[in-house]
């Protein structure tokens, strides 16, 4: 039997062998039959020798060789796999040394600029939208991270693996006091006055964690356990400073909390981490929101006894008192799903049993390119106005660079579920296992509507859309565009009902800026139709018109949702109809059409100076090279330089200011044959401030090299200045405009009385509402210009003390 095996092991060795030696000499199958038939006729018509055969046996030993050495190389390899999958390497100090060294020669000038860019964006759009009540109002005015780098693998670097995972591990300690972030802050009643708030050192030390995904085509980064985090704070004073140079009380613990313990603890530490995208192509796109649907399909292996590490003490309380009075089993249980995306909540109906199926569908609203979408899990008490919350689990979603959308969440055992939709409109399932549970999963079915990026346009299921819109980074501001925005509200659904009968007498507050309007009421309707338009001065960097919808009551107004849009960017003379999903409610969405007016006599003027680096169209190796500009429907074109591939036009176009986008197509002119394309690229000019140029050299796309110089203005005719009368004193006409109104609404009132119409009766109620609305808004104005116009005074009394001769005498002494 031993033999037998032995043999069957000898033949199937031979046979590995030989299997090997024809792969690896496909030609040997053509050169053995010649062998054999020379060796044949040495054998019969020649004198037999013995050169062929042991020539043969030599050439042989050596294959066999090589075979038993390729053996020993993937043994070898497969051992040292499993050495580097079950072990953590090191990298040495000495390498992680080089790069810190590496990380502070470039820190300064082109690091630093950047996070700093970065970072100053996220603060701002915070300090918008969460302050502690004693701040009114808050700006930020410098933000500097420093010159001094965090330094990384303070002992080196460790790979890990967890599963199919591997993971890289390194210190990251960044401890500097030459931060420079600057806030000016307004205090709210009963305090009045103004105080500067200064960050000036930062000391955040931990473990950093790295996770490549999807092939290589992101990296998911968090911190291991949460950091050491200290950030100096102090209260400047002079300059806009009106207070005290002392602590506010709260504001200092509000900082600390609010932009670097929370933030890290929510999205930065295990088993929660953060995306950054490694795509092939970049096409330069910078996303500011877009719209998402949510799919909450079903539950399963909801079983009560696994429910116990639920976080809530209440739900430990109602389990053990159900089990004790012999309650109702896992099938009569019966559970929701609350969706939450920022503000924004949606709540699924109830299902019982273990595996609920919900099949319910909502459409969400991102208000930047990445964000976060919670499933909480309830139990539905019956008569019980609230319910016991269970676990919960979430999503993170984020645009990349090359026009897909990458998806994330933790997996099984902390591990990672990652996805990529490669385009809009592209379906991805997830299945999720719940929180601080033993059993338990969510499938949830996600599929990204549209991306809306910051020039205006929009992600579409088009090849067009790889046409890269390079941008023109012009200066971020807040200041007018010299454009009016036109916002119809038009009609809403499904409102909360507040009275009795399920009904609401709903009105929608809107700001944009400073600027408030506001709608009438409609009365005892939850799907109102107003069809009321309002007008707005467009404001630059990305400022969003807020919408907030009241419940008219007879003491005071209920607060049924509220909602953010973003207008950034909407092309002119266009209209976008959207339903708008309301924040902080259950349900309800209004719907709204925006639209550019345009800025009047405006235009687009457009200097085409120079290109380098152009590809060689020709066979000579060089091009003819000339501009085709196409704007809408407007075409032109420059002259064409011969004979070079750094061409100089150095010519000026104007074009009407309508919106539309502006391409630039640079052509190689020939005079017989057609023309062919060495590049192409989009112009970004929405953004810009008015009368002010960008000088901006752009790459060519569709091509492998060549970059375009140009100089853009949007030209907007200067409007007269006003008087500081004018602008600090609130005018004449509209306060005699709205005492005008008054009294021919009281003259209406009068008449409606002794006609005894009562439903015009009605309808004149709602039209003074909204007129006493306007007044409240105007007293608010007024009382705003009058604080303002006080606060400068004060400021211009104290620099004109400062610089009198008493001052000076007193300071001398």
């Amino acid at each position: 039997m031993v033999r037998r095996e032995n043999k069957g092991f000898l033949i199937k060795q031979a046979t590995d062998f030989l299997n090997h030696v024809m792969e690896d000499k496909p030609l040997l199958s053509y050169l053995l039959p010649l062998v054999l038939i020379t060796w044949l006729l040495e054998r019969w018509l020649l004198p037999f020798s013995y050169w062929v055969p042991l020539a043969f046996a030599v050439w042989l030993t050596t294959q066999y060789g090589n075979f038993q050495r390729q053996l020993l190389v993937e043994d070898l390899n497969k051992r040292w796999k499993q050495v580097t999958l079950y072990t953590s390497p090191i990298t040495p100090l000495e390498q992680c040394e080089w790069f810190n060294k590496l990380l502070m020669e470039v820190w300064p000038n082109f690091i630093c600029q950047k996070l700093s860019k970065r970072f100053s964006s996220i603060v701002e759009k915070r300090l918008k939208h969460r302050k502690p009540r004693i701040i009114e109002s808050i700006e930020l005015l410098e933000f500097s991270l420093g010159s001094r780098p965090p330094t990384l693998g303070l002992h080196g670097t460790r790979w890990s693996t967890s599963g199919d995972q591997r993971i890289l591990s390194m210190g990251f300690e960044w401890d500097t006091n030459n931060v420079n972030i600057l806030l000016l802050a307004k205090v709210a009643k009963p305090l009045v006055g103004t105080a500067r708030i200064v960050i000036n050192s930062l000391h955040l030390k931990g473990n950093l964690l790295f996770t490549p995904i999807l092939d290589g085509q992101a990296v998911l980064y968090s911190f291991e356990s949460l950091p050491e985090v200290r950030i100096g704070i102090a209260f400047g004073s002079g300059g806009s400073q009106t207070l005290p140079a002392t602590e506010l009380p709260g504001v200092s613990s509000w900082l600390v909390i609010s932009y670097s313990v929370i933030p890290l603890v929510k999205t930065m530490v295990e088993p929660r981490r953060r995306c950054y995208s490694l795509p092939v192509v970049d096409l330069r796109k910078s996303a500011v929101g877009g719209k998402l649907s949510v799919t909450v399909v079903s539950a399963s292996n909801l079983v009560k006894g696994n429910l116990k590490n639920s976080s809530s003490g209440r739900q430990q309380n109602v389990l053990r008192n159900s089990s004790l009075n012999g309650g109702y089993g896992d099938e009569y249980m019966q559970t929701f799903v609350e969706v939450e995306l920022g503000e924004l909540t949606r709540r699924t109906d109830a299902r019982s049993g273990s595996s609920p199926k919900w099949e319910a569908s909502y459409n969400m609203v991102l208000h930047e390119d990445n964000g976060i979408i919670r499933f909480h899990l309830y139990e539905w008490v019956p008569n019980n106005v609230k319910h016991d919350y269970i676990t919960s689990c979430e999503i993170k979603v984020r645009y990349a660079a090359d026009d897909s959308t990458t998806f994330w969440a933790v997996g099984p055992g902390s591990g990672v579920i990652a996805k990529r939709a490669e385009s809009v409109g592209q379906e991805v399932e997830i299945v999720l296992p719940f929180e601080g549970i033993n059993s338990g999963q969510l499938t949830v079915k996600l599929v990204l509507r549209e991306w809306t990026f910051s020039d205006g346009s929009r992600s579409l299921n088009n090849p067009s859309h790889l046409i890269s819109q390079q941008s023109i980074d012009g200066p971020s501001n807040t200041s007018p565009t010299g454009r009016k925005l036109k916002v119809t509200i038009i009609e809403g659904r499904d409102l909360i009902g507040k009275d009795k009968f399920g009904k609401c007498d709903p009105y929608i507050k809107l700001q944009y800026g400073k600027t408030l309007h506001r709608t009438r009421t409609i009365l005892h309707e939850s799907n109102p139709v107003w069809n009321q338009k309002f007008e707005f001065d467009e404001i630059g960097g990305g400022e969003y018109l807020k919408i907030k919808c009241y419940c008219q009551d007879m003491f005071s107004d209920d607060s049924i949702g509220s909602a953010r849009v973003n207008l950034e960017g909407l092309l002119e003379d266009s209209v976008k109809d959207i339903w708008v999903p309301l924040e902080r409610a259950n349900t309800g969405e209004l719907r709204l059409q925006n639209a550019n007016g345009g800025s009047g006599s405006g235009w687009i003027e457009l200097s085409l100076i120079e290109a380098r680096d152009l590809i060689a169209a020709d066979l000579r190796g060089t091009s003819d090279p000339y501009v085709r500009v196409q704007y809408g429907s407007i075409k032109k074109r420059t002259k064409v330089i011969y004979k070079t591939l750094s061409p100089q036009w150095n010519q000026t176009l104007e074009f009407p200011d309508d919106g539309s986008p502006l391409l630039l197509f640079v052509k190689d002119h020939n005079s017989v044959l057609p023309t062919s394309s060495i590049g192409h690229c989009i112009v970004e000019y929405l953004g810009l401030p008015p009368n002010q140029m960008a000088d901006k050299w752009i790459p060519l796309q569709g091509v492998t090299k060549g970059e375009i110089h140009v100089q853009i203005t949007r030209k907007v005719p200067e409007q007269p200045k006003k008087s500081f009368l004018n602008s600090t004193m609130p005018s004449l006409s509209k306060a005699q405009q709205i005492s005008g109104q008054m009294r021919q609404m009281m003259a209406k009132f009068q008449a409606l009385v002794e006609d005894g119409d009562l439903d015009g009766l009605s309808l004149a109620l709602s039209e003074m509402e909204s007129l006493e609305d306007v007044q409240e808004e105007y007293m608010v104005q007024l009382e705003t210009e009058e604080t303002l116009l006080i606060n400068k005074i004060s400021e211009l009394g104290q620099e004109i003390y400062k610089s009198s001769p008493r001052s000076k005498k007193s300071h001398g002494n």
